[in-house]
């Protein structure tokens, strides 16, 4: 359907850009933007040909087809039929009314007719919009959202996040996942399940004991119901793929749970990180299922309230402010928290036995603290909600590509503190290396080269063995020998053509990046028209990764014909070379 509409729209661009013309003189008050689309479905639903127009058309498309399609129906409530009835007269007017169509005064008529009920449709969904609004408000404004602290999260000093290495020893130290694999162990293979219950009575007991549980002295309704803690390490082991359904009633371990805690850091971390949704099954579950609603989030809401003083804060703060937020957000949330008093002791105890289960918080003398292992986590669940937060590897675990990459991204000065405070913890000569080796692994990352060719050559004459070796690597060579040259190093080869031409592509890569006026200016900075076209005649050699994209960009963005053309040309040589 994709490639029909294409198909459909780039037919119709030329007869649209005619009536946009006409609508000028004619039909002043008509919004011509509204017309494309309802001309696109009728070419697509209703017509092949786009001048043949029935009464029945305007039904199809403007009452079947725009309440489904339409981007902005109240525009198109107070704007849609005037610019449909601009449009008819154009195409009778202009003779495009093919054979076969109504004639203008029926379509007006029907247009006419069917007015009001086009306004009606859209107006519904604008009140339809207004409620999914509103209902997505309601919807944000929980317990643990972190939306009403995005200001303050995007306010807060640099997080420093630790090596993978330090935090997958970590996530092998945390008692709920072993837990959740013992489970899982014990469940074994194809254990049926039932319906109502995962498992029965003797089963429960069994699984109690294997994790060390207690069973309910007085259990309520059934054994099932009393015991909360077993369901969530079970959903704990589903999460990370320890357990794995198998039809309808049956799961099964997996393979590879007993090899938990896995020897491969990537591996104890991916792990981690597939079960790090469960801090939810901290939440207190209480017996009235409404009190249950009106405290979910809670663990989501202490975590985001310690991130915010920065990785510690008060436990007596935190039930103070958390007591007031559930109160807050939901009118059962103060009788809510009263009856978690009641079956806890503190609302915040199965919130933190969970956090401190899961590697994610420390609580000593009454301070809450996220570990490095919670503060990596809060970070993702911070970036799942879209929200931006200044989070960095810690300057002695940062790698030289991480460096590069962040350092793109920063402020001038900025970016020079970061690679200054780098440096000091490094040999400059294996610094050196460690950057070049880095620009290397993606040939096609101009904007990392150019980063590390940047942070290299401040090094001066202690950078030369590295320029040498970056000699064999093809992406570096040009910037190499322009070093190495600018050094005057003996016997270092002198820049060719071909080394300058890709330091322009690199260039005018990261300038196309930016956005057309910036490229532009780029191909200014370059030089005049001829300079330009000469160059044209020549670059199309260069094997660099973005040359064709960037020569397509050239023919369209420069507003000299004459570069358009070369840069054409050079486009053709350049694939006519490659096949």
């Amino acid at each position: 359907m994709t490639d029909r509409i294409e198909a459909a729209a780039a037919e119709l661009r030329p007869l649209l850009q005619n009536f946009i013309l006409w609508a000028r003189e004619n039909a002043p008050g008509s919004d011509s933007n509204l017309v494309g689309s309802v001309a696109l479905w009728h070419r697509l639903i209703a017509s092949d040909d786009v001048g043949r127009w029935k009464q029945s058309d305007l039904r199809t498309v403007l009452l079947d087809r725009m309440p489904q399609v339409v981007e902005d129906p109240d525009a198109a409530a107070d704007g849609m039929v005037p610019a449909i009835r601009a449009y008819l007269t154009f195409l009778s007017e202009s003779d495009r009314l093919t054979k076969g169509s109504a004639s203008l005064s029926d379509l007006l008529s029907e247009l006419d007719r069917l007015e009001d009920d086009f306004v009606d449709a859209m107006e519904e969904l604008v009140v339809e919009e207004d409620e999914d609004e509103e209902y997505d408000e309601e919807e944000s404004e929980g317990l643990g959202d972190f939306e009403p602290f995005a200001d303050e999260l995007s306010e807060l000093p640099t997080i420093r996040l630790r090596p993978d290495s330090e935090l997958a020893a970590a996530t092998r130290e945390a008692t709920l996942i072993t837990k959740a694999r013992d489970l899982a162990v014990w469940v074994g293979s194809e254990r049926r399940v039932g319906e109502t219950s995962l498992l029965d009575d003797t089963e429960i007991t069994e699984a109690l004991a294997v994790l060390g549980l207690p069973v309910p002295e007085k259990p309520g309704a059934s054994l099932a119901d009393s015991v909360p803690a077993l369901w969530n390490i079970w959903n704990l082991a589903i999460d990370l793929d320890f357990l794995q359904p198998e039809g309808e009633d049956t799961v099964s371990v997996d393979a590879d749970t007993a090899e938990w805690p896995f020897e491969e850091d990537d591996d104890a971390l991916d792990a981690w990180m597939a079960g790090l949704h469960s801090i939810d099954y901290g939440d207190p579950e209480l017996e009235d299922e409404e009190a249950t609603i009106a405290l979910s989030g809670l663990t989501r809401a202490l975590l985001v309230r310690v991130l915010l003083a920065t990785g510690s804060k008060p436990l007596a703060e935190l039930r103070t402010e958390l007591a007031e937020a559930a109160a807050e957000y939901d009118d059962l949330g103060a009788d809510a928290w009263a009856a978690a008093t009641a079956q806890y002791g503190d609302p915040l105890n199965p919130v933190l036995d969970w956090l401190i289960g899961y590697g994610m918080v420390e609580v000593e003398h009454d301070q809450v603290r996220l570990t490095p292992l919670g503060m990596e986590g809060v970070v993702h669940l911070v970036d799942d909600a879209d929200i931006e937060l200044d989070a960095r590897p810690a300057i002695d675990a940062m790698t030289a590509l991480d460096l590069l990459s962040f350092g793109a991204e920063l402020p001038e000065e900025e970016a020079d503190a970061e690679f200054a405070a780098w440096m000091e913890l490094r040999a400059p000569e294996q610094a050196a290396r460690d950057l070049l080796e880095a620009a290397a692994e993606d040939d096609a990352d101009a904007l990392i080269r150019v980063q590390a060719a940047s942070m290299v050559g401040s090094l001066g004459d202690v950078a030369v063995p590295a320029w040498r070796e970056a000699l064999d690597e093809p992406s570096l060579r040009p910037y190499a020998a322009t070093h190495l040259s600018q050094l005057g190093v003996e016997d270092a080869p002198t820049p060719t053509q071909a080394d300058t031409h890709w330091l322009i592509l690199d260039m005018l890569t990261i300038s196309a990046g930016l956005g057309r006026p910036e490229f532009v200016s780029s191909l200014d900075d370059i030089g005049n028209v001829p300079n330009l076209v000469s160059l044209l005649e020549v670059i199309w050699k260069v094997p660099h990764p973005h040359l064709e994209e960037l020569l397509e960009a050239i023919g369209k963005a420069h507003p000299d014909k004459q570069v358009g053309k070369a840069a054409k040309r050079a486009l053709f040589k350049a694939r006519s070379g490659q096949n």
